[in-house]
């Protein structure tokens, strides 16, 4: 058969440790058989990133606003440990927080449900998506270790004069933290959720906790609701969906009573935690599809998960792993779609269709990854556990 031609590269990102080895498994299994594929390589591999001085997640990152649609890797964010093992010259950053702060994007967090796999609250009927800020909060912070002493935070404004605010007087050893956004990011962040919220046509929920910080967290709420009373409230109520705007620990209470089909957008590091529990909770961290999208109109797919270290041990000593590579399929067939959207290439979107519809099959049909296999309750059927290659190989079947 043809394979299916490309016009425009997709910019491709490799990874780390098992999911790299998945990575390569997925385009020889089930995309270069059928795909003419064009992708503009870059290695983020930590020992590529230690080499390159990180510059080449700053190339990635430019060349995806250059073609606009990038599929990403799981990356290994370095940690003390890291640092030994892999001898690095120094703590890189998170490759993820380098190329969101690049793009400026909204990270779409949303679980693939199969049947047979059902969530682990009961109510749950569709999917949840997480609506993440990608920029500023933690993983952008300066923190230190403080001893006995003052810790002030100063502002110096553009004419030199210096505000100053008293953070903690310390009498002994500890630490202290400070975090930034801005009005920009925050409302890049807002449009890009109620536009999201439009197009998949669900209500959009947006969380703080402006209670308790008044300034930092109060200026998202008062940015979020003047935009959308300026420009979204007419499309929202034309369409039949609801903006709410509540506290987190209010929002959780009302996710877990809900039946989903909700967009629920949270700040940077919120939208991390809670996205990683409402995977687990509708089956498998394995199971949630990822993808930055940055205001001007640009695209990132992942996996919501990391490199999956365990496994990788035990492939390098030559056992057989069963790691679950549905999120990484999904982050390719995103890209895919997106690319076949952009260029005007339906077989290339109806590849992409083909291949997510073939996977969910093959899970409930009954062949699958050992994650699953315990969560998978289907009468007549009795899970088979495969390797990661086989249920590959059982998805190309079907596709």
């Amino acid at each position: 058969m043809a394979k299916i031609l490309m016009k425009t590269p997709i910019v491709e990102m490799d990874g780390d440790e098992m999911t790299r080895i998945v990575w390569k498994l997925i385009k020889d299994i089930l995309i270069l058989p059928y795909v003419d594929l064009k992708s503009d390589y870059y290695d983020l591999g930590l020992v590529n990133r230690d080499k390159t001085n990180d510059e080449i997640t700053v190339q990635a990152a430019n060349a995806t606003k250059k073609y606009g649609v990038a599929v990403k890797c799981a990356t290994i964010t370095p940690n003390a440990q890291r640092m030994t093992e892999y001898n690095l010259k120094e703590m890189w950053k998170s490759p993820n927080g380098t190329i969101r702060a690049i793009l400026d994007g909204t990270v779409f967090r949303a679980p693939v449900l199969v049947d047979g796999i059902a969530p682990y609250i009961p109510t749950w009927e569709k999917p949840i998506v997480i609506a993440r800020h990608a920029y500023g909060d933690i993983y952008k912070a300066v923190d230190g270790v403080a001893g006995k002493g003052k810790a002030e935070l100063v502002f110096t404004d553009e004419k030199g004069e210096k505000t100053t605010l008293p953070v903690f007087d310390f009498k002994d050893n500890g630490v202290v933290l400070a975090m930034h956004n801005t009005d920009k990011s925050i409302a890049s962040f807002a449009r890009s959720c109620f536009n999201y919220a439009l197009e998949v046509k669900l209500p959009l929920w947006f969380s703080t906790k402006d209670t308790i910080s008044k300034k930092y967290d109060g200026r998202f709420k008062a940015i979020f609701e003047k935009i959308y009373n300026e420009e979204y409230k007419d499309k929202f109520e034309k369409a039949g969906i609801e903006y709410l705007y509540t506290l987190i620990d209010d929002a959780v209470a009302r996710i877990i009573r809900s039946r989903g089909g909700i967009v629920w957008a949270c700040k940077n590091y919120d939208g991390d935690v809670m996205s990683d529990m409402i995977a687990t909770a509708f089956g498998s961290l394995a199971m949630m599809t990822s993808v930055l999208v940055s205001p001007d109109g640009i695209y990132e797919f992942e996996a919501a998960h990391g490199t999956v270290t365990r496994h990788y041990y035990k492939y390098l000593k030559g056992e057989e792993t069963s790691t679950n590579p549905v999120a990484t399929i999904f982050a390719w067939t995103g890209a895919l779609k997106k690319r076949g959207d952009l260029d005007d290439l339906p077989d290339l979107v109806d590849f992409a269709d083909r291949l997510e519809k073939a996977t969910l099959r093959t899970i409930e049909e009954g062949e699958m990854t050992g994650d699953l296999v315990g969560l998978f309750k289907k009468d007549g059927i009795t899970p088979q556990k495969l390797s990661t290659e086989d249920f590959l190989k059982a998805i190309a079947k079907r596709l």
